[in-house]
């Protein structure tokens, strides 16, 4: 009884690691299964719907570079019709401020020293001799690709623009525009990317500066002005676009931007 007994139990033991150490059987693997489709369909179901909900009925996907181009075009819009309404303005202030000066002595001595200063303050077209600067960023060649460099290299930027200016001014400079737009006392160059933003309105390159003023200073002042010298530079390097052209009668278009200053202080 004792030895059956224990063959017994060692059978026992050796079924028992036997079936631990085999595969389990198709039905376990099945039941097994079995349990993890709906999970898996839960947590698919709760994606679906936190998808949906977040894109609200649109792709997220979607490339919102059309609606910035609309949103653009409509800003455009906006500050063309603003400029247009104050152009307006302005010209009837002009016509009410004549009528009353006719019959007023202090509105018409007003009107007459504003008048004096309309000139210098840029409020009057001019035109004669001078130069205009042209930069332009690098070109793309024939397959599309840009010359060898950083993108930063191959783009104008606020401080080669400011380079010009600030030259042409030093060179004798008597009045100036940039795209065509007056620049006075209170006139900012600022670049967004490598757009140009003046006076509300964005401009793309290539970027046009006119100057009145001697093409012979104006030139020797272009000569020696470090920006513009690392500008020229970096054209011969990078294939960005510098041109001077001497201007023999150009004219520099008023000032028809706001004046008004926010803040202003006496110089000490």
């Amino acid at each position: 009884m004792g030895a059956s007994d224990d063959n017994s139990s060692w059978g026992r033991v050796l079924r028992r690691a036997a079936a631990a150490l085999l595969p389990r059987r198709a039905a376990d693997r099945r039941r097994g299964w079995s349990l993890l489709v709906p999970v898996v369909l839960l947590f698919a179901g709760m994606l679906f719907t936190t998808t949906a909900t977040t894109a609200n009925g649109t792709d997220l996907r979607n490339d919102r570079r059309p609606e910035l181009a609309n949103l653009i075009s409509e800003r455009k819009r906006d500050v063309a019709a603003a400029e247009a309404q104050a152009g307006d303005l302005r010209r009837h202030i002009e016509s009410q401020t004549a009528a009353q000066a006719g019959s007023d002595a202090p509105v018409a001595e007003q009107r007459s020293r504003g008048q004096a200063q309309s000139g210098p303050a840029g409020l009057v077209a001019v035109h004669g001799p001078g130069l205009t600067v042209r930069l332009n960023d690098a070109p793309r060649r024939p397959d599309g690709s840009r010359p060898a460099g950083s993108p930063d290299d191959l783009v104008v930027h606020q401080q080669d623009v400011q380079a010009v200016v600030n030259a042409l001014w030093s060179g004798g400079g008597e009045a100036m525009s940039i795209m065509g737009v007056r620049v006075i006392s209170t006139s900012a160059v600022r670049c967004v990317g490598n757009t140009l933003l003046l006076d509300g309105r964005v401009y793309s390159p290539p970027f046009v500066v006119t100057a009145i003023g001697d093409p012979v200073l104006l030139q020797r002042a272009l000569d020696a002005s470090p920006g513009v010298r690392a500008f020229r530079s970096a054209a011969t390097d990078f294939g960005l676009g510098y041109e001077v052209k001497v201007e023999g009668d150009v004219t520099v278009p008023a000032y028809e931007g706001s004046v008004a200053l926010r803040s202003a202080q006496p110089p000490s």
